[in-house]
């Protein structure tokens, strides 16, 4: 970490990010939690529209019911 820092004491500018992409990062990133939200969306829709959910939840409530 000491190194890094003494890094960019004598070099700023060398690591200095371009005026031109400094809003980048965000844009990827507004980018990926899009892409995450619509395939989560999709994945909830298609688990719904199955019924596996609600199966999945009655066998393990019966499983803990019947081992009581």
């Amino acid at each position: 970490m000491l190194f890094i820092n003494l890094l960019l004491l004598y070099c700023p500018t060398r690591f200095a990010v371009p005026a031109n992409r400094r809003g980048q990062a965000t844009v990827e990133y507004v980018v990926v939690v899009l892409a995450a939200s619509l395939l989560a969306g999709l994945f909830i829709r298609w688990v719904n529209g199955t019924g596996k959910i609600g199966e999945l939840l009655d066998r393990v409530i019966d499983t803990v019911i019947g081992s009581i």
